[in-house]
Protein backbone atom coordinates (compact mmCIF):
# COMPACT_ATOMS: atom_id res chain seq x y z
CA UNK A 1 0.00 0.00 0.00
CA UNK A 2 1.36 3.41 -1.54
CA UNK A 3 1.44 5.89 1.58
CA UNK A 4 0.66 8.37 -0.52
CA UNK A 5 -2.53 9.87 0.20
CA UNK A 6 -5.70 9.01 -0.80
CA UNK A 7 -8.05 10.26 -4.09
CA UNK A 8 -11.22 8.56 -3.49
CA UNK A 9 -13.78 8.39 -6.02
CA UNK A 10 -17.17 7.53 -5.46
CA UNK A 11 -19.84 7.35 -8.32
CA UNK A 12 -22.07 4.61 -9.72
CA UNK A 13 -21.33 4.84 -13.04
CA UNK A 14 -18.44 2.40 -14.19
CA UNK A 15 -16.81 3.67 -16.90
CA UNK A 16 -16.80 7.10 -15.39
CA UNK A 17 -15.10 5.14 -12.68
CA UNK A 18 -12.49 3.73 -14.54
CA UNK A 19 -11.66 6.52 -16.92
CA UNK A 20 -10.74 8.42 -13.71
CA UNK A 21 -8.67 6.14 -12.25
CA UNK A 22 -6.90 5.61 -15.31
CA UNK A 23 -6.16 9.55 -15.91
CA UNK A 24 -5.39 10.16 -12.06
CA UNK A 25 -2.63 7.51 -12.57
CA UNK A 26 -1.32 8.11 -15.77
CA UNK A 27 -1.42 11.75 -14.13
CA UNK A 28 1.27 11.12 -11.14
CA UNK A 29 -1.16 10.03 -8.62
CA UNK A 30 -0.26 6.62 -7.30
CA UNK A 31 -3.19 5.88 -4.84
CA UNK A 32 -6.55 6.15 -6.47
CA UNK A 33 -9.47 4.42 -4.38
CA UNK A 34 -12.99 3.97 -6.59
CA UNK A 35 -16.35 3.13 -4.81
CA UNK A 36 -19.49 2.30 -6.59
CA UNK A 37 -21.59 3.68 -3.94
CA UNK A 38 -22.10 6.24 -0.97
CA UNK A 39 -22.76 3.28 1.52
CA UNK A 40 -19.55 1.23 0.20
CA UNK A 41 -17.51 4.59 0.70
CA UNK A 42 -18.90 4.52 4.58
CA UNK A 43 -18.30 1.27 5.18
CA UNK A 44 -14.92 0.27 4.16
CA UNK A 45 -12.69 3.48 3.13
CA UNK A 46 -11.89 5.24 6.80
CA UNK A 47 -11.08 8.57 4.79
CA UNK A 48 -7.62 10.34 6.63
CA UNK A 49 -6.76 13.96 7.02
CA UNK A 50 -4.50 14.45 3.68
CA UNK A 51 -6.69 12.63 1.43
CA UNK A 52 -9.83 13.90 -1.22
CA UNK A 53 -12.85 12.98 -2.32
CA UNK A 54 -14.37 12.92 -6.57
CA UNK A 55 -17.82 12.96 -5.81
CA UNK A 56 -20.96 12.43 -8.09
CA UNK A 57 -24.35 14.14 -7.15
CA UNK A 58 -26.68 11.54 -8.17
CA UNK A 59 -26.61 8.09 -6.74
CA UNK A 60 -29.05 5.83 -5.81
CA UNK A 61 -29.50 4.99 -2.38
CA UNK A 62 -27.67 7.88 -0.75
CA UNK A 63 -27.02 10.84 -2.90
CA UNK A 64 -23.77 12.90 -2.93
CA UNK A 65 -25.22 16.00 -1.10
CA UNK A 66 -26.25 13.22 1.78
CA UNK A 67 -23.05 11.52 1.96
CA UNK A 68 -20.99 14.74 2.49
CA UNK A 69 -23.83 15.24 5.18
CA UNK A 70 -23.17 12.64 7.10
CA UNK A 71 -19.41 13.22 6.41
CA UNK A 72 -19.86 16.74 8.00
CA UNK A 73 -22.07 14.67 11.17
CA UNK A 74 -19.07 12.50 11.42
CA UNK A 75 -16.32 15.22 11.49
CA UNK A 76 -14.65 13.80 8.71
CA UNK A 77 -13.11 16.62 6.86
CA UNK A 78 -11.39 16.42 3.83
CA UNK A 79 -11.37 18.44 0.43
CA UNK A 80 -14.81 17.27 -1.87
CA UNK A 81 -15.20 17.89 -5.44
CA UNK A 82 -18.54 17.29 -6.47
CA UNK A 83 -18.81 16.54 -10.30
CA UNK A 84 -22.56 16.80 -11.32
CA UNK A 85 -24.36 17.16 -14.67
CA UNK A 86 -25.51 20.32 -16.17
CA UNK A 87 -29.01 20.55 -14.66
CA UNK A 88 -27.60 19.60 -11.25
CA UNK A 89 -25.42 22.69 -10.88
CA UNK A 90 -28.13 24.38 -7.97
CA UNK A 91 -27.18 21.03 -6.19
CA UNK A 92 -23.68 21.58 -6.51
CA UNK A 93 -23.71 24.90 -5.08
CA UNK A 94 -25.46 23.47 -2.18
CA UNK A 95 -22.56 21.51 -1.70
CA UNK A 96 -20.55 24.00 -1.71
CA UNK A 97 -22.05 26.32 1.02
CA UNK A 98 -22.24 22.75 3.33
CA UNK A 99 -18.04 23.16 2.61
CA UNK A 100 -17.21 21.41 -0.83
CA UNK A 101 -14.02 22.41 -2.22
CA UNK A 102 -14.82 23.02 -5.69
CA UNK A 103 -17.30 21.54 -8.47
CA UNK A 104 -16.80 20.80 -12.04
CA UNK A 105 -20.12 20.01 -14.98
CA UNK A 106 -20.11 16.94 -16.44
CA UNK A 107 -18.92 16.27 -19.79
CA UNK A 108 -15.64 18.27 -18.31
CA UNK A 109 -11.89 17.82 -19.88
CA UNK A 110 -9.42 16.15 -18.41
CA UNK A 111 -7.28 19.32 -17.95
CA UNK A 112 -10.15 20.77 -15.91
CA UNK A 113 -10.46 17.32 -13.45
CA UNK A 114 -6.68 17.39 -12.66
CA UNK A 115 -6.74 20.95 -11.67
CA UNK A 116 -9.98 20.67 -9.73
CA UNK A 117 -7.47 18.15 -7.59
CA UNK A 118 -4.20 19.63 -7.70
CA UNK A 119 -5.95 22.53 -5.66
CA UNK A 120 -8.04 20.14 -3.59
CA UNK A 121 -4.72 18.30 -2.65
CA UNK A 122 -3.08 21.60 -1.67
CA UNK A 123 -5.91 22.41 0.27
CA UNK A 124 -5.38 18.61 2.02
CA UNK A 125 -1.91 18.98 2.98
CA UNK A 126 -2.24 22.64 4.21
CA UNK A 127 -5.21 21.37 6.44
CA UNK A 128 -2.91 18.23 7.32
CA UNK A 129 -0.34 20.57 8.52
CA UNK A 130 -2.28 22.89 10.56
CA UNK A 131 -3.74 19.48 12.20
CA UNK A 132 -0.33 18.64 13.26
CA UNK A 133 0.51 22.41 14.18
CA UNK A 134 -2.19 22.26 16.64
CA UNK A 135 -1.83 18.89 17.72
CA UNK A 136 1.72 19.83 18.56
CA UNK A 137 0.72 23.46 20.21
CA UNK A 138 -1.88 21.14 22.44
CA UNK A 139 1.48 19.01 23.74
CA UNK A 140 3.08 21.99 24.37
CA UNK A 141 0.57 24.06 26.24
CA UNK A 142 0.31 20.79 28.88
CA UNK A 143 3.76 21.08 29.31
CA UNK A 144 3.12 24.18 31.31
CA UNK A 145 2.39 24.85 34.75
CA UNK A 146 -0.93 25.93 35.74
CA UNK A 147 1.50 29.56 37.07
CA UNK A 148 3.01 29.52 33.39
CA UNK A 149 -0.54 29.03 32.15
CA UNK A 150 -1.78 31.90 34.19
CA UNK A 151 1.12 34.15 32.92
CA UNK A 152 0.61 33.10 29.22
CA UNK A 153 -3.08 34.37 29.31
CA UNK A 154 -2.04 37.47 30.44
CA UNK A 155 1.09 37.82 27.35
CA UNK A 156 -2.18 36.89 25.17
CA UNK A 157 -3.99 39.89 26.71
CA UNK A 158 -1.40 41.86 25.77
CA UNK A 159 -0.80 42.85 29.65
CA UNK A 160 2.30 44.59 31.38
CA UNK A 161 4.21 42.26 33.50
CA UNK A 162 3.81 44.87 36.14
CA UNK A 163 -0.28 44.60 35.38
CA UNK A 164 0.37 40.29 35.36
CA UNK A 165 1.96 40.46 38.84
CA UNK A 166 -0.40 42.75 40.55
CA UNK A 167 -2.55 40.35 39.06
CA UNK A 168 -1.49 37.23 40.64
CA UNK A 169 -0.16 38.29 43.57
CA UNK A 170 3.34 38.08 42.61
CA UNK A 171 6.39 40.01 41.69
CA UNK A 172 7.26 41.28 38.29
CA UNK A 173 10.50 39.45 38.33
CA UNK A 174 8.31 36.34 39.07
CA UNK A 175 6.44 37.44 36.26
CA UNK A 176 9.58 37.94 34.28
CA UNK A 177 10.87 34.34 35.02
CA UNK A 178 7.41 32.28 34.06
CA UNK A 179 7.76 34.49 30.85
CA UNK A 180 11.01 33.45 29.67
CA UNK A 181 9.77 29.44 30.83
CA UNK A 182 6.52 29.64 28.73
CA UNK A 183 8.07 30.98 25.74
CA UNK A 184 10.63 28.56 26.31
CA UNK A 185 8.36 25.46 26.36
CA UNK A 186 6.18 26.91 23.60
CA UNK A 187 9.12 27.31 21.34
CA UNK A 188 8.02 30.13 20.51
CA UNK A 189 10.61 33.15 18.77
CA UNK A 190 8.63 36.22 19.66
CA UNK A 191 5.70 37.13 21.64
CA UNK A 192 3.29 37.87 18.34
CA UNK A 193 4.27 34.16 17.32
CA UNK A 194 3.33 32.96 21.03
CA UNK A 195 -0.02 34.77 20.79
CA UNK A 196 -0.96 33.28 17.21
CA UNK A 197 -0.19 29.38 18.73
CA UNK A 198 -2.43 30.48 22.22
CA UNK A 199 -5.34 32.19 19.81
CA UNK A 200 -5.23 29.28 17.44
CA UNK A 201 -5.34 26.65 20.67
CA UNK A 202 -7.88 28.57 21.73
CA UNK A 203 -6.54 30.39 25.09
CA UNK A 204 -8.63 32.75 26.51
CA UNK A 205 -7.13 36.30 26.50
CA UNK A 206 -9.77 37.44 29.30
Amino acid sequence: MSDEPRIFIVDDDEAIRDSLQLLLRASGFGNVVAYASARDFLAQAEPAPGECLLLDVRMPEMDGLELQQELNRRGIKLPVIIMTGHGDVPIAVRAMKAGAADFIEKPFSDELLLDCVRRARVHAAETLRERGEAEETKRRLETLTPREREVLQGMVAGRPNKLIAYDLGISPRTVEIHRARVMEKMQARSLSALVRMALAAGIDAG
